[in-house]
């Protein structure tokens, strides 16, 4: 059986994936908690085509435009200009995006917030078996950029506000939609982080929701596993550089910026940051050692017990995915040095990216990184950082992991709700930095090739993206009307 851990290394991880031509996993069975029939099931399904075909991309698509378009959508369905909020960062033009209020009747009560992004990762035509800005429903996948990552959710979420909207529902807690711009990287700016230092109060909220988890399929179709992001790993970058006066290539000496850069590198590479655990991965290692069993699942249990267990540790750390969530990790991303091919070099610099465990601030990793290479003419200095500062693990409290165990087991009975910590990068970072915890899940389960998002002929199942939209649709109400 694939680890759940394998699979779901993120929705916001940036790497580069192959080519698939179909999907690695089987359609699951339908739930038996959908609806027989839904009659606003096409007018989603408009909106979420229209969505998916705006490009959002940073090259030349415009967020803006997206966010205006989900604006009229909703101003269609009966919502005041009061409680719809286009934000444009003077500037960015294109990198704006939508906060859209759903008043409740409690004013004591603390909003709920919903917070999607809605760029996309670049793509180019000719890579694509399909035209990647033009959804295409095939073999029961939709197929595009953005189909899932993370357009899936925005227009979940719009569509819920719209569907409350049109039933006039009555929440007891405000809820709030954040559609923001610049979470892929590759643009002027990130929205979540502008909306936390220059529109707080417009987000303020109890916790939100967010991307960053959802369902994991076996190769079979079936159902293991239903998550909740309770926490992610910091990205920082940091250049190891040396420079020295160089010389002439045929007179080679001892001090080469080069040989002294890779012997830094390497010191970087043997050195392994010690397992930690919070109440995220440990959460994920006790369920999942139910859900393994043997070998593995023993080893799991250990550690979450006992963090200083190597043996088990050496056992689940082969899985690089859980290697990375139980610790910090730093890692050789790219190399630069010398000026000519018949010259001493002299400049040589690496880039290491590290994944920091939450609560452990970049400062303190840094000077571990000059601990272990413990050369002074190293010089270690810190990329700086589009997303807010460090953040700990949000609380997983009743009130947060209760409404979403009972409408897991209403949707998918027998289904387990494991929490997870995010090795990868959301905007859920910045706004629990900015004080509302942020928590991802989705309802929305895949196969071990995660909807090859950020990779070519990205995909969502169809039934998948149904049946998330009425996951959501129903989570959202119950902690809306929660006390």
């Amino acid at each position: 059986m694939k680890t759940l851990a394998r699979a779901l290394s993120g929705a916001a991880l940036l790497f580069a994936t192959t080519a698939v031509a179909q999907p690695t996993a089987n359609q699951p069975p339908p739930s038996p908690a959908m609806p027989k029939s839904d009659s606003m099931l096409p007018a989603f399904k408009a909106l979420y085509k229209e969505l998916v075909e705006t490009n959002t991309t940073a090259s030349v698509g415009s967020c803006t435009l997206a966010a205006q378009k989900m604006a009229a959508r909703m101003k269609a369905a009966g919502f005041p200009d009061s409680d719809l909020t286009v934000f444009i960062p003077q500037e960015y033009p294109k990198s704006g995006g939508l906060v859209a209020v759903y008043p409740g009747t409690d004013p004591k009560a603390k909003a709920v917030l919903l917070l999607a992004h809605v760029d996309v990762v670049e793509a180019k035509r000719e890579d694509w078996t399909r035209d990647p800005f033009t959804l295409v429903e095939e073999g029961g996948y939709f197929y595009a950029r953005g189909a899932f990552d993370d357009k899936a959710q925005a227009s979940i979420f719009t569509d819920t506000l719209i569907r409350f909207k049109q039933a006039g529902y009555k929440p007891r807690r405000t809820i709030k939609l954040a559609l923001t711009c610049g979470e892929e990287g590759g643009g002027p700016l990130n929205g979540a982080s502008w909306l936390v230092k220059n529109k707080r109060e417009l987000i303020d909220a109890a916790f939100a929701l967010n991307e960053g988890a959802g369902g994991q399929l076996d190769d079979h179709g079936k159902r293991v596993a239903h998550t909740i992001e309770a926490g992610e790993k910091t990205s920082q970058s940091f250049v190891l550089e040396v420079t020295n006066p160089g010389g002439h290539s045929s007179r080679p000496l001892p001090d080469n910026a080069i040989y002294r850069l890779a012997d830094a590198i390497e010191k970087v590479r043997r050195y392994e940051f010690p397992v930690m655990i919070n109440d995220a991965n440990k959460a994920y290692l006790v369920g999942m050692s139910k859900i393994e069993g043997g070998e593995r699942g023993k080893a799991m249990a250990a550690l979450a017990a006992n963090p200083k267990d190597t043996a088990a540790d050496k056992l689940l750390s082969q899985d690089p995915s859980l290697h990375t969530m139980l610790r910090t990790t730093c890692v050789a991303t790219m190399l630069s040095g010398g000026h000519a091919q018949n010259a001493l070099p002299q400049r040589a610099n690496v880039t290491i990216n590290c994944r920091i465990f939450p609560g452990v601030a970049r400062e303190a990793v840094r000077d571990k990184l000059i601990e272990v290479i413990a050369d002074p003419q190293v010089k270690v200095s810190q990329i700086a950082s589009g997303r807010e500062g460090e953040a700990p693990a949000p609380p997983l409290t009743p009130n947060v992991m209760g409404p979403i165990e009972k409408v897991s087991a209403e949707m998918w009975p027998g289904v387990p709700v494991i929490p997870i910590l995010q090795a990868g990068a959301t905007d859920g970072k910045a706004l629990t930095a900015g004080g509302i915890p942020t928590y991802g899940v989705s309802g929305l389960f895949t196969g071990a090739d995660l909807g090859n998002i950020h990779g070519l002929n990205e995909h969502m199942g169809v039934q998948a993206l149904y049946e998330g939209r009425e996951f959501l649709y129903r989570l959202v109400k119950v902690y809306a009307d929660q006390p």
